[in-house]
C-alpha cells in the first residue's frame, strides 16, 4: 500500500474521531433485505477513477473502500465481507452509494460516506453521513382465507424506503440522459 492510501486511511478515521453531527440522510430496513445507503458529489464533469478514494466507514469500522479504480476489501471487518457493493458504473457520474446486502440489527448505525480526488487535482474531500435503523421483519395475521387457513404477509422493502433516494435516483436518471424530459 502506498504511504499516500495509508496517510489518506489515517486522516479518514481521524475525520471519524470528530464530533458526531446530524447524519445527512436516514434509512430505514428490515432484517434480511437489501437497502441502498445514499452518497453523491456535487463535482462537475466526469470523476477519473484511476484518481479517486471512496471509503464507507462507521466510526473506525472499514464498511468499503474503493482506491484507483478497484474495490479494495483487504481489511474490509469481517461482518461486512461479500455483503457491499458499489454501483461500479455509476462511480465516475458521482454516485458513491453503497448496497448492502442481507442487512442485519447489528448493522444500525450512522455510516460515513468519504470520497477524495487524487493525483495531478486534488480535490476537497466531501463527507457525508447516513443514518441506517434495521427493525426486525414484522409480520402480520390476517383473518382467515374461505379455504380456513391463516395468511402471514410480511412486509416488503418499499414499505420502509430510503426516502431521500427517490429524489437522488430521478436527478441521477435526469443527469445522466437515462431518462429525458
Amino acid at each position: 500500500m502506498k504511504w499516500e492510501t495509508a496517510l489518506w486511511m489515517v486522516t479518514c478515521l481521524l475525520f471519524a474521531s470528530l464530533p458526531r453531527g446530524q447524519p445527512d440522510t436516514t434509512c430505514h430496513a428490515f432484517a434480511g433485505e437489501t437497502v441502498v445507503l445514499p452518497c453523491t458529489t456535487t463535482s462537475p464533469g466526469e470523476l477519473i477513477l484511476s484518481n479517486s478514494m471512496l471509503y464507507w466507514q462507521i466510526e473506525s469500522v472499514l464498511v468499503h473502500f474503493f482506491h484507483n479504480g478497484q474495490d479494495s476489501l483487504k481489511f474490509q471487518a469481517e461482518r461486512y465481507r461479500g455483503r457491499t457493493s458499489l454501483f461500479l458504473d455509476q462511480i465516475k457520474h458521482g454516485n458513491f452509494s453503497l448496497k448492502l446486502s442481507n442487512v442485519q440489527l447489528l448493522d444500525t448505525a450512522v455510516y460515513t460516506c468519504i470520497y477524495k480526488q487524487t493525483g495531478d487535482h486534488p480535490s476537497k474531500t466531501q463527507k457525508s453521513k447516513i443514518k441506517l435503523i434495521v427493525s426486525a421483519p414484522s409480520s402480520t395475521e390476517e383473518a382467515p382465507s374461505p379455504s380456513g387457513h391463516s395468511q402471514i404477509s410480511s412486509r416488503s422493502p418499499a414499505d420502509a424506503p430510503c426516502l431521500a433516494m427517490l429524489p437522488l435516483s430521478f436527478h441521477l436518471l435526469v443527469t445522466l440522459g437515462v431518462w429525458h424530459l
